[in-house]
């Protein structure tokens, strides 16, 4: 597992931090969410999607469905990407933001990371 790049994005108080990595197998997307869990204990979400090989994954991490998943999954599809894991941790700022704006905050601070 090595990790390519993070990116920070701050809206309304809550901060998205995403992890971009490359997977040499499928065993370390578990490895990875459980050190990002210990590491960000305060930590409210932790959405992820992969693809490795011909398997896929994805979570939502109790946002709303298909808000945070999702669009990571499309933007590893969009960008041709494989043997690749995106995690966004989020430290809920205390405004709720809204379907519409937190995709796009999971999207925006994804994209920063594969851009990188």
């Amino acid at each position: 597992m090595n990790l390519i790049s993070t990116s920070k994005l701050e809206i309304k108080k809550s901060k998205f931090i995403c992890y971009f990595y490359s997977l040499d197998n499928i065993e370390e997307v578990k490895i990875i969410l459980e050190n990002l869990k210990k590491e960000h204990k305060k930590a409210k979400h932790f959405p992820y999607a992969y693809k490795y090989q011909n398997t896929a994954g994805k979570s939502d991490a109790q946002e709303p469905t298909n808000t945070a998943g999702l669009p990571l999954y499309n933007l590893l599809e969009f960008n041709n990407l494989n043997n690749n894991l995106l995690v966004v941790v989020r430290y809920f700022g205390g405004t709720k933001l809204g379907v519409g704006p937190l995709t796009r905050a999971y999207k925006e601070a994804a994209n920063k990371a594969i851009k990188k």
